[in-house]
């Protein structure tokens, strides 16, 4: 216990003196499927307000890495849960298409507190893998609900051009974790759609406006304290940091907004049992333009396209070539 809260006190002080954003959603939809900022629900929503963000993502992942160089083969382990172990390069990794469909809802208590709902309510994941020379097979794949997350947003700076805003919230497992593979056995973790655990999540959001009504410079940051699950699988905590700009070209009827973000991910290994599982965790640094348009005064579309820059994993695995994210936003 002690340990844990040493950590959970630790990441409070460094994510409260490196990141900002403006009070805008940090997604962070497990795995590899989305840890952008959409920029679809912006600051602490006035008392009574709602904001409702339905979004697509798409993150294919078919690059074979050891370390950050390219490899020839992934080969990774596979955790045998019914017989309790981890059975060293259980197969070969190939690729996973993730897609995710889901809704964000934002509702305002007063003019300083909020509330943040994630609904990851569509997961599918086309997965590909090979157990040995000829034995091909793409019948693993998983679907279904994932895992909604509760967060509670506190104005902390609230200035004409400064905003600053804490949260602390907990992603529940509503998502199935124990669904089974074609030989019927409990598929990969990290492929499911929930992990099955209780985790608990802490997150800061600081915006600056350089440019009044025109541009805003931001930064954000969560991390992510795992818990072990029925099936004694922890999930490496995970650090979430975002950076970029916001610019409005003009203030025509329909205003276009574009962005330029750099999105940054990292966890450590996951645990089976407290064993180190190899070939997971690791780090993953992403360039993020993207377009808003405000279609109405309550509706506005977007879109996001995520770049490598730097994917770092531990031991060898797959990572994304790239992520698109497409999403609309509509304000009660």
């Amino acid at each position: 216990m002690l340990r844990y809260f040493s950590k959970i006190l630790c990441m409070i002080l460094i994510i409260s003196g490196i990141t900002f954003i403006t009070g805008r959603v940090n997604a962070s939809c497990g795995s590899a499927n989305c840890f952008l900022v959409t920029g679809a629900q912006e600051g602490i929503a006035t008392p009574g307000q709602i904001i409702l963000d339905l979004s697509y993502r798409f993150i294919p992942m078919d690059q074979i890495q050891e370390g950050s160089r390219s490899a020839s083969e992934a080969l990774v382990p596979r955790v045998d849960f019914e017989g309790g172990e981890i059975v060293p390069d259980g197969h070969s990794e190939i690729r996973t298409n993730n897609e995710l469909m889901q809704l964000d809802v934002s509702y305002g208590l007063n003019p300083k507190m909020a509330l943040a709902l994630s609904i990851p309510f569509f997961n599918l994941r086309t997965h590909e893998h090979a157990h040995g020379p000829g034995d091909f097979t793409r019948q693993d794949g998983t679907s279904g609900f994932g895992d909604v997350r509760l967060i509670w947003k506190y104005a902390l700076w609230v200035r004409a051009r400064h905003l600053l805003v804490a949260g602390l919230g907990v992603k529940t497992p509503t998502g199935e974790y124990k669904l089974l593979d074609h030989e019927g056995e409990i598929n990969e973790a990290t492929i499911q759609p929930g992990s099955g655990s209780w985790d608990g999540l802490i997150t800061t959001y600081y915006a600056y406006r350089i440019m009044p009504s025109r541009l805003d410079a931001f930064l954000s940051g969560s991390y992510q304290l795992s818990t072990e699950n029925e099936l004694d699988y922890k999930f490496g905590d995970t650090l979430l940091l975002s950076g970029g700009v916001d610019y409005l070209p003009s203030s025509g009827e329909r205003p276009l907004k574009v962005s330029l973000q750099v999105n940054m991910r990292q966890s450590p290994h996951d645990e089976f049992e407290g064993d180190e599982v190899p070939s997971t965790g690791g780090t993953w640094v992403y360039l993020t333009p993207g377009v808003t348009i405000q279609a109405t005064g309550n509706m506005a579309f977007y879109t996001h396209v995520q770049m490598p820059v730097y994917q770092y994993v531990n031991e060898t695995n797959i990572v994304p070539r790239y992520g698109l994210i497409f999403g609309i936003s509509y304000t009660f």
